[in-house]
């Protein structure tokens, strides 16, 4: 599929390992957007799997018109992301797991008009209005502590900044994701921080979240990262790296 300016919605799924999952993701969003009235793409950016991600995702992209596969061999959540929300065309660019434990048609909670004006809109389970079906105490007790620690130590006021569904508008996107420096897990909060630095809006969306346990993330490890991630954000704005270069 060609870039096309003209596209409202990128939908962008970082896919490492998923041939399992992927195929019925893919059939979920191509049914969504089959009944849609504005146009659409779908970039699944294949994140140097081991199994055969890539060969599942390029098949059903073969048979579809809407949906187009990168490869990018390195791999890194936020290094997928990053390629392709940038190779992306879409007016809006819609980061989306590849677990889809966010119903998808509830994207269009994320535009306009139901979205009112923002540069950045995340999804959030601790919203007014969310809702959490199936997860352990554990992991919510463990999700919560680890957003405690971000509020506190770098973006106060967003009470879910991990969920990994989030919508940039086009300018925002170009304006921000080349200064990202994170290309694992923490990611998305050096992205917001670099949003919220300049003066940009974020707003956060409540949703209906279906906990999957097969889930990749490990609680206690990925807190200890994040919390070195934070400090190196923090060195990072010290030095200027996130300063608009003129």
């Amino acid at each position: 599929m060609s870039r096309d300016s003209s596209v409202f919605l990128s939908i962008i799924i970082p896919a490492y390992n998923e041939e399992a999952r992927l195929p019925g993701t893919l059939e979920q969003i191509a049914q969504f957007l089959s009944t849609q009235t504005y146009s659409a793409e779908v970039v699944v950016v294949e994140n140097g799997s081991t199994d055969r991600t890539c060969e599942v995702a390029q098949r059903f992209a073969a048979g579809h018109s809407q949906f187009r596969v990168i490869q990018e061999t390195q791999r890194g959540k936020g290094r997928a992301v990053r390629t392709g929300m940038l190779q992306s065309c879409g007016e809006y660019r819609f980061m989306c797991d590849a677990d889809l434990s966010m119903p998808i048609n509830e994207v269009n909670n994320f535009l306009p008009p139901n979205c009112g004006d923002f540069d950045i809109a995340i999804a959030s389970r601790e919203a007014r209005g969310a809702i959490r079906y199936n997860e352990p105490f554990y992991r919510h007790l463990g999700g919560r502590m680890i957003n405690t620690m971000i509020r506190w130590a770098i973006l106060p006021g967003l009470n879910d900044t991990q969920c990994g569904f989030k919508c940039f508008t086009r300018r925002i996107t170009e304006e921000i994701f080349p200064y990202q420096t994170m290309l694992g897990w923490s990611f998305d909060i050096e992205l917001l921080y670099i949003a919220r630095r300049r003066g940009n809006r974020i707003l956060e969306i409540p949703i209906h979240w279906h906990y999957n346990p097969d889930t990749k993330l490990n609680a206690f490890r990925d807190a200890i990262k994040m919390l070195s991630d934070i400090l190196q954000i923090r060195r990072n704005s010290r030095q200027g790296l996130y300063d608009p270069k003129p």
